[in-house]
């Protein structure tokens, strides 16, 4: 990669106005939120329907064509349980901006994701871990090692499995912190991409916490290698940090105007 790649957020059912217009099919809510993000400079657009049981694929389906038809294709990541629903999504996808995302695999329940997106040319979002979360940065490679094995051995190149150590709540896991940036050093060491849901570190802060302890991270993890992350693209903060930060590292070329792209 050379930029850095933002997966906006904003389109989870975790959000009750999101999860409302999802179970009613209702378009306005949708678009309004992904509009705000990609104005905000989101590359991809998380679709996260939840678990879905039972509807999955239908609403996928229409997720993946209401927002590409209506943003010119936007890249999507496929963010569910329902491993039915990603493959609904994947079979009425425009490619013409970029792969699928498949959200997520890892090395316990969820590791035949690896295979599914092998088998539909897709990127999927490794987590580094098993039935838990990782002890420790030797038990997150070895997770890693696994879940490239597996990815490698059904056909995929190493760039399109993107590795996420799991970022960690700062609030009762403050020692576990740089342990992650090294973990994410260690991706970039070996040449591989990189991601995760960045804003759990700030899990329980105030929300006029949240923007500094969030563009704080973004530019230490930046700096140690990370490729991407899922964010809130409306958090102006962050952006400016993300911009300025591929400026530093050289995948932006400076001009005055370098917050307006």
């Amino acid at each position: 990669m050379a930029k850095f790649v933002t997966i906006g957020e904003r389109l989870s059912t975790t959000a009750p106005a999101v999860n409302k217009a999802f179970m009613e099919r209702d378009p306005e809510p949708i678009l309004k939120r992904a509009k705000q993000q990609l104005d905000a400079g989101a590359v991809y657009l998380d679709v996260n329907i939840g678990p879905a049981e039972g509807y999955g694929p239908d609403l996928m389906k229409w997720a993946v064509q209401l927002l590409q038809g209506e943003f010119d294709n936007v890249p999507l990541a496929l963010d569910t349980s329902n491993k039915e629903a990603i493959e609904a999504g994947i079979s009425v996808y425009n490619r013409s901006k970029g792969k699928p995302i498949v959200n997520s695999a890892d090395a316990a329940g969820r590791i035949e994701n690896i295979d599914l997106a092998a088998a539909n040319d897709a990127i999927v979002i490794a987590l580094c871990n098993g039935e838990g979360i990782a002890k420790d940065n030797d038990e997150r490679m070895g997770y890693c090692q696994l879940l490239l094995e597996r990815g490698l051995e059904h056909g995929m190149e190493a760039e399109d499995l993107w590795f996420d150590p799991l970022f960690l709540v700062v609030k009762g896991m403050q020692d576990k912190q740089m342990e992650i940036l090294e973990c994410i050093k260690m991706f970039a060491d070996m040449g591989l991409n990189s991601t995760g849901g960045l804003s759990n570190n700030s899990n329980g802060m105030p929300k006029t916490i949240r923007p500094i302890m969030d563009s704080a991270l973004v530019a230490m993890a930046m700096m140690q290698g990370l490729t991407s992350a899922i964010v809130n693209p409306n958090d102006l903060r962050l952006m400016e940090t993300i911009k300025s930060c591929d400026v530093f590292k050289g995948n932006t070329l400076y001009a005055d105007s370098y917050l307006e792209l």
